[in-house]
Parts: C-alpha cells; structure tokens; sequence
C-alpha cells in the first residue's frame, strides 16, 4: 500500500451535483478520485485523514465524454468517481465542500 502523501495527490476533488447534496443526509459523500486507486486505498485515505469510520465504499469508472471546440472534435479523460458512506455520527468537515 502507498504512503498517505502519494494517495493524497491521487485525490482530485469532491463532486458537488444536485445528486451528491441529495445524498448527503444518508451520510454519502462523493469524490472523483484518480482511476488507478483501489478501494481499500480509498477507504484507508479517508479514515487517516478525517479520523471517520467508513462502512462502505462505492466506485464507478465513467467513460470519456466527446468535447467539441469550434471545429476540433477530442476526448476528455474518463475518471473514477466514489462515493463514500460514513458511521452515523461521523462527518467530513463543512470547509471540504464550500
């Protein structure tokens, strides 16, 4: 397993959709994460870094979407998005999503 500084890198950003602020009363919480972490690597990041416990952890790989740009057609990257379900009573902290 990776150290805590290599997997925090790994770590984009969390996502913030109307489907994601609907989740957050049952104490989900979603991230877009690097493709390459696993998920006892997730799940290992976020115990050490916010001291929560997590019950489980879900990933989906999405497939690239087709950008156009003018006249140029590309292909943005596909990512790996998680989402996470804490204990009741645990909570990331608010700063994390404002």
């Amino acid at each position: 397993m990776r150290d805590l500084g290599t997997l925090l890198k790994l770590v984009k950003f969390p996502s913030l959709t109307q489907k994601a602020y609907k989740l957050f009363n049952n104490r989900h919480y979603t991230f877009i994460v690097d493709r390459r972490l696993k998920k006892s690597q997730i799940k290992f990041l976020f115990e050490t870094m916010f001291n929560v416990t997590i019950l489980k952890v879900n990933t989906c790989t999405l497939p690239p979407k087709t950008k156009r740009v003018n006249r140029f057609l590309g292909n943005r990257s596909n990512y790996k998005k998680t989402i996470v379900t804490l204990k009741k009573g645990d909570m990331f902290p608010s700063s994390l999503y404002s």
